[in-house]
């Protein structure tokens, strides 16, 4: 965001009562992503099976055990290589393993260990499942085991694969139409999609209103973030785009939660959608952005919105529209005064990001890192089943250390001590678009207060909320700080 937007925070403020009700009324449906993204950890887990029993069961035996029913054998079961005994009501004995059934010739005895003929059948009158954690998954609703197992693998990479096609499809509509539209339409998307997948009719159809749900979802997550962004100030802004994603983290504990307390998946899948409900009966009231008005030349639109932050935030005397146009037309002439393209404002896409190696560069590292980071997370999350334990419990801890990395952690990347110098250094760029000259001075010129010297100097009130100031000193690689400076004298870089 160009330093002249900035004109409007420092006249409404930058994290006033306007923007923490639209900023927490916007996050709070960030919970819907997180628990639709995880929803399959619980939904989609594949119980304890054999082939069902053809037949009336009169004698169940596993290896020394004999039991009256085939549910008391789900407490012994250890292996899938195992196997249960049954003897009918007419005197026939047949092995039942998990992806065949195999029938005794001869049917004298009923002992575990047989090594006479066999007549192996396919498990053609369906299966046995293990309801003791779960009374219906989507796996024991449609059968998604042995030779349909694959089916049971591909749902949650068909819902990350609309997670992708909504987030480019749903970034480019909000530029388009206005973040505003696009909150609406994915929010109630979410719930009515959500509701939708627990009504599905057959294995297909719900995979393909999962996929719609994840691209819906997603595009909500990538359009809520620009959305409260562009409604809070610089002083609040990393902060606040940080902790949207802790209510990302809040929606997997809701997945534990609900996971615990209901065990039929289709039941399950309604009350996770039913959770952000609240949001979208209020939903409608959020507004536009002015930012995104004024890049569409809607003065007047603009100009009703920041009186409606300025009433809220009781601010008497807001800046006008016209003096944050005049604000963002400086910054243009400026950029336009550092590139040597001078013509008329050009339209940018996708590939601008690779316009030279060094943009391609850091766009392929960024990808990279993203890459990374998610390819982790998701495979600790989604494995949260299978890490021993209680899997409640344990997905229930990956959110909550989510939500305590964030706050103890992701702050301190802006912090002085941390990477941050370095960072600055190298791209050679510090926030709000300062650029750092070869002497490594501030644009503005401001020195040290501590020392007066003609290094580097920031403003930690940009940083970490605090008026001090910092001198980065490239003899001994340190902050040289001084934490006695005036909040209120002097020339600060905001």
């Amino acid at each position: 965001m160009a330093v002249g937007s900035e004109l409007l925070f420092d006249s409404l403020g930058h994290f006033g009562r306007f923007q923490a009700c639209v900023y927490f009324a916007t996050v709070f449906q960030a919970m819907s992503c997180g628990i639709h993204y995880l929803a399959s950890v619980f939904m989609a887990v594949t119980p304890k099976f054999v082939c069902a029993i053809p037949g009336n069961v009169s004698s169940i035996l596993f290896h020394n055990s004999s039991k009256s029913s085939i549910e008391d054998i789900w407490t012994l079961w250890a292996s899938a290589e195992n196997y249960i005994v049954v003897q009918l009501e007419n005197g026939e004995i047949w092995e039942l393993d998990q992806c065949s059934r195999s029938k005794r010739e001869v049917s004298l005895d009923l002992t575990y260990e047989y090594e006479g003929n066999k007549s192996i059948f396919s498990c053609s009158d369906g299966f046995l499942y293990d309801d003791t954690n779960w009374k219906s998954t989507v796996v024991t609703q449609w059968d998604l085991v042995c030779d349909r197992e694959w089916l049971a693998k591909l749902i949650q990479p068909t819902f990350m694969l609309g997670v992708l096609f909504g987030a480019v499809i749903f970034g480019d509509i909000a530029d388009r139409v206005g973040r505003q539209r696009v909150i609406w339409f994915t929010s109630t998307g979410q719930f009515v999609f959500g509701i939708a997948v627990a009504f599905t009719f057959d294995y297909y159809s719900f995979v393909i209103v999962r996929f719609l749900l994840a691209m819906v979802s997603s595009g909500y997550l990538v359009v809520a973030f620009v959305y409260v962004t562009e409604f809070v100030g610089i002083k609040a802004r990393t902060w606040a785009s940080m902790h949207v994603h802790a209510f990302f983290a809040m929606g997997i504990m809701v997945v534990a939660l609900v996971g615990f307390l209901v065990r039929t998946w289709w039941v399950y899948q309604i009350f996770l959608s039913v959770a952000t409900l609240p949001f979208i009966l209020c939903c409608w009231m959020l507004p536009e952005t002015p930012f995104w008005l004024l890049s569409k030349e809607r003065y007047r639109d603009a100009q009703k919105v920041i009186h409606i932050m300025a009433r809220w935030n009781k601010v008497s005397t807001p800046c006008k529209v016209s003096e944050l146009y005049s604000a963002q037309q400086d910054d243009l002439v400026s950029c336009r005064m550092g590139d040597s393209d001078t013509s008329s404002t050009k339209k940018h896409n996708i590939l601008d990001l690779f316009c030279n190696w060094h943009i391609a560069r850091r766009t392929i590292t960024v990808w990279l890192i993203w890459f990374t980071g998610s390819l982790g997370y998701y495979v600790f999350s989604l494995s949260s089943v299978s890490l021993g334990g209680n899997e409640y419990l344990n997905l229930f801890l990956i959110g909550s250390q989510y939500i305590n990395y964030l706050g103890k952690y992701g702050w301190k990347i802006f912090n002085r001590h941390s990477i941050w110098p370095y960072i600055s250094l190298h791209s050679r760029t510090i926030p709000n678009n300062c650029k750092i000259t070869c002497c490594w001075k501030w644009k503005h010129d401001v020195s040290c207060r501590k020392c007066g010297c003609s290094f580097l100097c920031i403003s930690e009130k940009c940083l970490d909320f605090h008026a001090t100031f910092a001198c980065w000193d490239h003899g001994s690689s340190e902050w040289n700080v001084n934490n006695n400076a005036s909040r209120n004298t002097g020339k600060t870089i905001d």
